[in-house]
């Protein structure tokens, strides 16, 4: 159904005084042209207003603070398209990411993102091969190995190292264009990242700890944890993930935490 308001949020239908460019209730970015919009209706497990996103981070210009009401089922957080809207930052996707409220929880997944979409890691996490890591300004790999693969034995004679290490896994920090700069494995398969005195010491980067996180192999599995840093290690999602109540959520450059039961 169209506004009758024409200066109704376009997110949310609430009024934008005159010289406002953001809605005072959700945040959204307002641009006088208000559009037709279908909007699905909450089932009868989750009510409008018990899930709520509040911006606490951003670019320059964020309004930090401003809060979004999840108003459907399924609501887009993107650049230009979406009900829950970031237009001024470029590192935010078109159509970035989906909140899904199904069966009285709420489920996040990324939507083809450029830059993908990362939660916070509030307690140790086991992670896969191949899954990304944001520390900081820093995005590392976890790379799972195989001593098999990896050190190929030719004429008798072990490669690399010998006699053979139990290698499972190494880190490899992505510089811009994803090439490869510091990369390391522990014997020990235990791998610290901070900021100095680490395995991996990110020097130059303030948003890292001193010794923000830890990358471990117990028993058959990778696991990350936290090391009570700053400003968090956060995953890259892969699939779809259930969200709880103060999970944060980064897109792009915004942080976003979510608030179940707000009403």
């Amino acid at each position: 159904m169209a506004p009758t308001d024409p200066r109704s949020c376009t997110s949310c239908g609430t009024h934008v005084p005159e010289g406002h460019t953001h809605c005072g209730q959700c945040g959204a970015r307002f641009d006088g042209k208000p559009v037709q919009r279908t909007t699905q209706v909450f089932s009868p497990l989750m009510h409008p207003g018990q899930v709520r996103l509040t911006w606490v981070h951003g670019p320059e210009g964020a309004v930090l603070g401003a809060s979004w009401y999840l108003q459907a089922e399924s609501q887009v957080v993107g650049r230009r398209q979406g009900e829950i809207l970031l237009p001024d930052d470029p590192t935010v996707s078109p159509e970035h990411c989906e909140l899904v409220v199904r069966d009285k929880k709420v489920f996040l997944r990324d939507r083809g993102s450029l830059n993908g979409t990362y939660l916070r890691l509030r307690s140790p996490t086991e992670v896969k091969g191949g899954d990304l890591l944001l520390i900081g300004q820093q995005v590392v790999r976890v790379e799972a190995l195989s001593l098999s693969q990896e050190f190929p034995m030719r004429d008798g004679t072990l490669m690399y190292v010998s006699p053979p290490r139990p290698y499972r896994f190494r880190v490899v920090q992505l510089l811009p264009g994803e090439r490869a700069g510091q990369v390391y494995a522990s014997p020990h398969n235990e791998v610290i990242l901070g900021r100095e005195g680490c395995d991996m010491s990110f020097e130059r980067d303030p948003h890292v700890s001193r010794r923000h996180a830890k990358i471990t192999w117990e028993g058959g599995r990778l696991v990350v944890t936290d090391l009570e840093s700053a400003n968090g290690t956060y995953l890259r999602l892969r699939g779809e993930r259930q969200l709880n109540h103060g999970d944060c959520i980064m897109v792009g450059e915004n942080i976003l935490r979510v608030e179940l039961g707000a009403a």
